[in-house]
């Protein structure tokens, strides 16, 4: 059965392959006669080019056409045959409007990505910083901005190159703007003229429009995108920083698919124009931690098209006494964590700022004080372990393990802790015994590190002043310092 069906298909084949030979060779001999016609008629005036050959059919299904041999061992497809290294992607090669490119041809090293300031603005990237009202993101924005456009190290962050930068206000109107921009400058001392050409202001108000506006009930293209495109373009802008980000929209903040068109555009606006996007954005209700990037306010829509997002706190309670500053005064420091650093390391390290406020020269009859405006500046909580040495260190150690002594130093069985309720046990005092000029919290700060690395760990024993079990700290001495 198998032997009738290829004798069969192999005489189809045949058979197309005679007919298109016939063609072709009544095609061949009609040319022929056009040329010896022309030349009787003293040539052609004009030449023409021939028509192209008949391609030979295809062969039936399961054939091999007339002649051939078929798939020649080789044949196929090299490995290393494809294109050439600096070939790079050809321009024009997609098909769809997705612009797809051919891997293989993209053999060049693709570009560095632009940083500007840290790893907090990047050309190309949409970047955000979270935090609750009034904690002080604005007036670090503020600061970033200065520092890129002076070229100053205001921040502590290092400045790849100097760029243009427009602050658009979205909440506060042109004068405050005004207001605290000047008291960073009278802080930190930077003359206006430095700033000419470089830092652009705008606090547009309703006039500026949205992104993305409620036309009828229906979502519509505000101008907000348009006047943003037409400022990068006549002032060369590096950097756009949008704040706060709900103001640049009108739609449902909860709505993901809404707040991803939002985000969106100005992606699309930082790669368009290969400048960095920054909006700062408030945050939920309720308890906030440092570095959580889904503390934003809204729709999770903003956190997962910005690539560099970060939070921004007050100083706790319990890190005012690590630090020993007042509780009164612990709310003029704010720490800077990264919440979500997806093209670069993140920092396990928080970053420090100091708010300050500075007297603004703008006295006036009716306000002789003038006005007192909000700043930052960069601030480094002090280390617990400057000035120390591994003898005293191993001197603590030793009085911690030996426990508590009597006023002729005597042992007294009870031992040191750290717990909070351990009163006149606790651990922290004997450092500064050691260190008194120290302060409370920075002694904690040294048990506290002792215990994470188990040089000392609790153990219980039986206290022979309350007659009960307690637990006490004891000195792992294969980890003393050396």
């Amino acid at each position: 059965m198998t032997t009738r069906h290829h004798t069969s298909s192999q005489n189809i084949s045949d058979e197309l392959a005679d007919a298109w030979e016939d063609l072709e060779r009544a095609r061949q001999e009609k040319r022929e006669r056009d040329r010896e016609r022309k030349l009787a008629n003293g040539g052609a005036q004009q030449q023409t080019v021939p028509p192209p050959p008949i391609q030979p059919p295809p062969p039936p299904p399961g054939t091999q056409p007339a002649g051939s041999a078929g798939p020649q061992p080789g044949s196929g497809p090299q490995p290393g045959s494809g294109p050439q290294p600096g070939s790079g992607p050809q321009p024009g090669a997609a098909v769809s409007g997705l612009g797809e490119w051919n891997a293989a041809l993209d053999v060049d090293a693709p570009p560095p990505r632009a940083w500007l300031l840290g790893v907090t603005f990047c050309r190309t990237f949409l970047s955000s910083l979270l935090g609750t009202g009034g904690v002080g993101k604005t007036a670090l924005r503020i600061l970033q901005a200065l520092a890129l456009a002076t070229g100053r190290n205001l921040t502590d962050e290092f400045i790849f190159q100097r760029c243009r930068v427009l602050i658009v206000s979205l909440e506060d109107d042109a004068n405050e703007l005004r207001r605290r921009i000047r008291a960073a400058c009278l802080h930190h001392k930077i003359p206006l003229s430095e700033l000419d050409g470089w830092l652009f202001l705008a606090a547009p108000g309703a006039k500026g429009g949205k992104l993305l506006e409620m036309v009828r009930g229906r979502v519509a293209v505000g101008k907000l995108g348009a006047n943003l495109e037409t400022a990068i373009v006549a002032h060369k802008i590096d950097l756009v920083m949008l704040d706060p980000f709900v103001k640049t929209h009108s739609i449902e903040e909860n709505l993901n698919s809404a707040i991803d068109d939002v985000a969106q555009i100005l992606t699309d606006l930082a790669t368009k124009h290969n400048i960095a996007v920054d909006a700062p954005h408030h945050v939920r209700k309720g308890q906030m931690e440092a570095g959580d990037a889904d503390a934003g306010r809204g729709a999770s829509a903003l956190n997962n098209a910005a690539r560099l997002v970060y939070t921004c706190l007050q100083m706790t309670e319990e890190e005012a006494r690590a630090f020993d500053i007042s509780q009164e005064n612990r709310r003029d420091y704010i720490r800077v964590d990264s919440g979500k650093v997806n093209i670069a390391k993140s920092s396990r390290n928080a970053q420090w700022f100091h708010l300050v406020n500075v007297p603004l020269d703008n006295a006036t009859t009716l306000y002789p004080a003038g006005d007192q405006v909000q700043t930052v500046e960069s601030w480094e909580p002090p280390n617990a372990w400057s000035g120390t040495s591994s003898v005293v260190l191993n001197a603590i150690l030793t009085e911690i393990d030996q426990g508590l002594t009597d006023s002729n130093g005597q042992p007294t069985g009870r031992r040191y802790s750290n717990a909070p309720a351990a009163k006149d046990r606790q651990a922290w005092p004997v450092v500064q015994k050691h260190y008194p000029q120290k302060s409370e919290g920075e002694c904690r700060t040294i048990i506290h590190a002792w215990l994470g690395t188990g040089l000392l760990y609790p153990e219980d024993y039986d206290d022979p002043v309350d007659r009960k079990t307690r637990k006490g700290l004891k000195v792992n001495d294969a980890k003393r310092p050396s």
